[in-house]
C-alpha cells in the first residue's frame, strides 16, 4: 500500500501544484487530503477543480465546515474576511462537492481525521502515548496544526501530521506533505513560487497582513 497525504491547502493553488508535481514524480497516484481545501488564499476554485479531477478523497476541515454550512470562525476576523471573499467566487459545483466531505477515514489500522479524535474537525492535537492509548488503531494521521511531524510511541502507535500544503506554521515556508509506503511514513517539503500568491492576493484586495506568514512559515504571523 502506497499513497500520498496532503492537508491544509487553503486555496493556495501554487503550493498545491508543486506538491502534486512531486507526487507525480514519485509515481504516486493515490492521494488522501485531510481537509481545509478552502480558506485564506484566492484560488479556491482552482484547488477544488484539481482535487476533483484527480479523484482525491478529502476529509472535512474546519474551514471547509465554515464554507459548507455558511458559518464563521469564532476566533479570527481575518479568517472570516477570507471566507467572505471565497464565498463570492466559489462555484456552486465546488461548494456542493465540499459538502460531501466526511469527518474521518479508515484504512485497515490507519485512521485519518483533520483535527483529532476528540474533535475530528477542530481539535489542535498534542500527540502523546497517553492520548493514543485511548484510540483504536496503530497509525494516526491528522492535520489542522500546520506543523509537520512524525512520532512513534512506546505503545507501538505512530502519529503523523503531514504539515500544511498552503500555509506552513513550523518556520519552514516550503509546502509540506507525506508519503505512506509499506507501513513507513516519510515526510517531504517542496518549494513553490510565493510571489504568484502575493500578486493574486493583492489583486483580490488583500494586504500583506493576510499573506505575510507565507514568507517565513512563522506561526506568530499567521492569522488563525
Amino acid at each position: 500500500m502506497r499513497f500520498g497525504i496532503i492537508s491544509d491547502i487553503h486555496g493556495n493553488y501554487e503550493a498545491l501544484k508543486s506538491v502534486l508535481r512531486e507526487l507525480d514524480k514519485m509515481k504516486i497516484s493515490k492521494i488522501y487530503c485531510l481537509g481545509d481545501v478552502v480558506g485564506y488564499y484566492s484560488q479556491v476554485n482552482e484547488c477544488c477543480d484539481e482535487l476533483r479531477l484527480r479523484n482525491i478523497t478529502c476529509l472535512l476541515g474546519n474551514h471547509d465546515w465554515y464554507m459548507a454550512g455558511g458559518g464563521f470562525c469564532p476566533r479570527s476576523k481575518s479568517v472570516n474576511d477570507c471566507l467572505e471573499y471565497q464565498r463570492k467566487i466559489i462555484t456552486e459545483e465546488n461548494l456542493n462537492w465540499i459538502r460531501t466531505f466526511t469527518v474521518q477515514n479508515r484504512i485497515e489500522k490507519i485512521r485519518m481525521v483533520h483535527g483529532g479524535w476528540a474533535d475530528p474537525i477542530d481539535e489542535y492535537l498534542q500527540p502523546s502515548a497517553e492520548y493514543f492509548a485511548k484510540v483504536e488503531g496503530d497509525i494516526f494521521i491528522s492535520g489542522h496544526t500546520h506543523f509537520q511531524s512524525l512520532q512513534k510511541f512506546e505503545n507501538n502507535k505512530t502519529h503523523c501530521n503531514p504539515g500544511s500544503v498552503g500555509q506552513p506554521r513550523d518556520n519552514d515556508p516550503r509546502s509540506a506533505f507525506a508519503v505512506f509506503d509499506s507501513h513507513q511514513i516519510v515526510l517531504h517539503r517542496v518549494e513553490y513560487d510565493l510571489q504568484v500568491v502575493f500578486d493574486l492576493m493583492n489583486k483580490a484586495g488583500f494586504s500583506d497582513y493576510y499573506y505575510g506568514c507565507l514568507k517565513t512559515g512563522a506561526r506568530n504571523l499567521c492569522k488563525l
